[in-house]
């Protein structure tokens, strides 16, 4: 089975070949000159087995093997005033291993008929426009917010359509606003409207995931004492389902052989619109401190959920949430969590390329509104080794095993092994 979409928009398509005559006669300015392409080739291996099962859905395990390739073009900006160039991306994935019991990795479609598809494919681009230090997009988006962080954690990345604005006339300020119309989902080829999720639970009516087409965003970042430190303020709407504000700060400190570090972070969430999941009401804090001394790092982190749910956010979508890990987010409804992290870089002992990390998260106090108290707890330990030299110089090797137990949701059991290797092809 094998889908493949263009980019959509006919407004796109139409301003891309209106360009086209300022495109070809730019060869002795930017666009040619500050292109860049490059193909990621992703082998990505994923296996999770569920026992103690909580939910309509009473599948054991899911693994699935697949291969990706994900092809990156970057022009640069035709010269003058207003400069004009192009960005595309072209995602395919082929199924490597499945079955349908083992189905629902979010490396792979599933079809109609329950197994996962043989190959998905997606062809997107987008027209950008430039003037000073300001940038407008208009089509295929990969953006990384913090009320719409960018999740490459499978297969293939997920990608939104719409419009974005970016500018950076300001020293140290980046201000950035949007309209995405509908979102590419990492394991699907298609365009389909946003839904939203509240907690680790996609919201769904009859069946179906409850959407949008309208996610609207505004946010500023500011950065000043050398960098060193930031803030943040930003504002979302999944129009009809919710809206929500998220102020964050940032400090690095070096301290003699140290480097200390902090990351804060607020949400407010609340229904939007005509409340299509109801109402909401959703206070989130996190802080995260790190210390690093040579080759080591420590992190302890603490998380609070306040107000009647969990954090709302566009489904299959990650957040910055100090205690959220690809297996367990610790953001159900109330819950309070702590994490303690270690990380260590091996280049100290002469293995350049090579780190590893172990984490431990535990969480309570979660109103499951079953008439018990939720609790839940996961150990990650991470290993990545690149490639130093010789002929496979650059190619990279992540190993991840989860151990996630709860007595509300479902106990996971999770590995995952993944290659990369990317080709500068200009």
């Amino acid at each position: 089975m094998t889908q493949t979409l263009q980019a959509k928009p006919a407004l796109l398509s139409l301003a891309i070949a209106l360009s086209l005559p300022a495109l070809v006669q730019a060869g002795e300015g930017g666009f040619i000159e500050d292109s860049s392409a490059t193909l990621t080739a992703r082998n990505y291996y994923f296996s999770r087995d569920y026992a103690d099962i909580v939910g309509p859905s009473q599948q054991s395990k899911a693994e699935e093997w697949a291969q990706g390739f994900i092809l990156n073009f970057k022009s640069g900006y035709t010269p003058g005033p207003l400069g004009v160039g192009v960005d595309a991306i072209g995602l395919l994935g082929l199924k490597l291993d499945s079955s349908p019991d083992r189905i629902n990795t979010g490396l792979l479609p599933v079809t109609d008929e329950g197994r996962a598809a043989d190959d998905y494919s997606r062809l997107g681009a987008a027209l950008k426009l430039r003037v000073s230090k300001t940038e407008l997009k208009i089509g295929e988006q990969q953006l990384v917010l913090p009320i719409l962080y960018f999740g490459d954690i499978r297969l293939l990345p997920p990608t939104y359509q719409g419009v974005s604005l970016v500018s950076n006339e300001i020293a140290g300020m980046t201000l950035q606003g949007g309209q995405l119309r509908s979102t590419s989902l990492r394991n699907e080829a298609g365009d389909e409207e946003l839904g939203a999720m509240v907690g680790f639970v996609p919201r769904r009516q009859a069946g179906q995931l409850v959407t949008s087409d309208r996610f609207n965003y505004a946010g500023a970042d500011y950065a000043f004492n050398a960098n060193r430190t930031a803030v943040g303020a930003w504002y979302a709407q999944l129009e009809d389902l919710y809206n929500q504000r998220y102020f964050s700060l940032k400090h690095s400190q070096p301290l003699g052989d140290w480097v200390l570090g902090a990351s804060l972070g607020y949400f407010d969430s609340s229904e939007d619109g005509e409340q299509l999941i109801g109402q909401l009401d959703n206070q989130a804090a996190f802080t995260l401190l790190s210390a690093r001394y040579g080759a080591h790092t420590v992190y302890l982190g603490y998380q609070a959920m306040f107000g009647d749910d969990g954090l709302p956010r566009v489904f299959a979508n990650v957040s910055p949430l100090g205690n959220e890990v690809p297996t367990f987010t610790f953001d159900s409804a109330d819950e309070r969590s702590w994490q303690v992290r270690y990380d260590y870089d091996f280049a100290a002992l002469g293995v350049p390329g090579l780190v590893a990390g172990v984490r431990y998260l535990r969480g309570d106090n979660v109103d499951t509104g079953r008439g018990f108290e939720g609790k839940e707890w996961e150990r990650d330990l991470d290993i990545g080794y690149v490639v130093q030299g010789g002929p496979l110089k650059g190619l990279g090797v992540k190993v991840r095993n989860v151990t996630a137990r709860a007595n509300y949701r479902t106990d996971v059991d999770e590995n995952r092994l993944v290659f990369n290797y990317s080709w500068n092809l200009f």
